[in-house]
């Protein structure tokens, strides 16, 4: 550790934290507790509801929790359960036997964007579409509300179907005046449901209900269909956020290198035991 540079080690440090709070997190993989730490959500739950919330207006920042709370999964199907068999928590093995797709900094994928590592999430409304914007890894979503119809035969044989993507295709519609409606597909199925390595297939069709119940507050109901993988649709979570006074994010980007300095220095000794 001593002829790492100080970024690195900072850097490690940081990945050391994030993977410790993994493991307390997945210790019971169906049954997540939010929080867990102290975070700009718990310093802001008590800031009170800031007065009314603005018709059709989700624009701002907002704080998360660091996990959202899980809801108990419904039972796999054959299919479901041949593919969750291969996926390796942190709360089952150790990390260097670990396959989960975060130990290589590959994207968190939807839905698991909204589900962990949701310390900040941004809304920008824009003339057809609404950007959702995440503080973990600065990545971004783009929501049309032009009359954009979701793709078909996403992942298909033919030569025009579309690929998959980590954050799927959405489409978004206004319920009433405070609540907003999207609709997701295409998620590319080498991302992870949950920290606990649901799996999902590229047909799982994600609905989110963004409701602002007041000034401060905001809701979030993200439902999974998924057929392939379960055998009924089940809401997989109700996440909440606070609005952000600042209307800043902090960076937090999982950086390839920090995390292989990490394996490597820390994570897979560790794993190996004295020794060995």
């Amino acid at each position: 550790m001593q002829n790492l540079p100080k970024c690195c080690i900072v850097g490690i440090a940081g990945v050391l934290f994030f993977s410790s709070h993994v493991l307390s997190q997945t210790r019971q993989p169906n049954q997540n507790e939010p929080g867990g730490i102290s975070d700009l959500y718990d310093k802001l739950v008590s800031t009170g509801p800031g007065g009314p919330a603005p018709r059709r207006d989700l624009t701002g920042f907002w704080a998360g929790r660091v996990a959202q709370k899980i809801n108990q999964v419904p039972p796999l199907t054959p299919l479901g359960q041949k593919v969750f068999a291969t996926h390796k928590n942190e709360s089952q093995y150790i990390v260097a036997e670990s396959n989960d797709p975060m130990k290589s900094c590959d994207p968190l994928g939807f839905p698991r964007n909204i589900l962990f590592q949701t310390r900040g999430i941004a809304l920008a409304q824009m003339p057809g579409r609404m950007l959702e914007l995440f503080q973990y890894n600065r990545v971004w979503r783009e929501i049309w509300t032009d009359g954009h119809e979701l793709p078909k035969n996403v992942g298909g044989r033919s030569p025009d179907a579309p690929d998959p993507r980590w954050y799927g295709y959405s489409v978004g519609h206004w319920d009433g005046d405070y609540s907003f409606v999207v609709d997701t597909v295409g998620s590319d199925d080498r991302s992870w449901l949950d920290q606990a390595g649901h799996p999902h297939s590229i047909d799982m069709r994600v609905t989110e209900r963004y409701t602002r119940v007041d000034h401060n507050t905001l809701e979030v109901t993200i439902t999974i269909d998924d057929p392939n993988m379960y055998t009924k649709p089940f809401v997989i979570s109700q996440a909440s956020f606070k609005w952000i006074p600042q209307q800043d994010f902090e960076e937090e980007i999982c950086a390839p290198s920090v995390m292989a300095e990490y394996l490597k220095v820390i994570a897979d000794p560790a794993g190996k035991g004295p020794g060995q």
